[in-house]
């Protein structure tokens, strides 16, 4: 009887067993799946069409890249950067001229990164963020 028994139970523990190994490596290629395909000119790869582009509406406003990106440190004043809002902070600077601050804001300037590390603003979108932070300042 206790033969009969330990095979039976040996018999659920192979099943559960393999059970649990199969999910595991089903898991596993679910992981390690590509995320896309390449289709090269002149395949037919499907009838998927590739999504549209965003379309834009025109440059962003001052305070909607200051809120994306210049905030990250001219809220707190990280690494030096002038706080909005400050006078003090900011006269020195305003006192150069707009075409000195927009050089340092495309260029960099101490230890702001060029472009403010916003890669995907225009050189139009800077500006606006500047002239918005200036006009906070005042």
């Amino acid at each position: 009887m206790k033969r009969v028994l330990a095979v039976v139970l040996l018999g659920f523990g192979l099943a559960a067993g393999g059970t649990a190994l199969a999910s595991v490596e089903d898991e596993i290629r679910k992981r390690i799946e590509p995320v896309g395909e390449v289709c090269l000119e002149g395949e037919d790869c499907g009838s998927a069409a590739p999504a549209p582009a965003a379309a834009s509406s025109g440059p962003r406003s001052g305070q909607a890249v200051y809120d994306a990106a210049c905030s990250a440190c001219h809220a707190s004043g990280v690494a030096g950067a002038p706080v909005v809002g400050n006078a003090d902070a900011w006269g020195p600077r305003i006192d150069k001229g707009m075409d000195t601050l927009k050089n340092h804001a495309l260029n960099g300037f101490n230890a702001m990164p060029a472009r403010g590390a916003c890669s995907d603003c225009s050189d139009e979108e800077i500006f606006n963020a500047i002239e918005y932070m200036v006009e906070q300042a005042q």
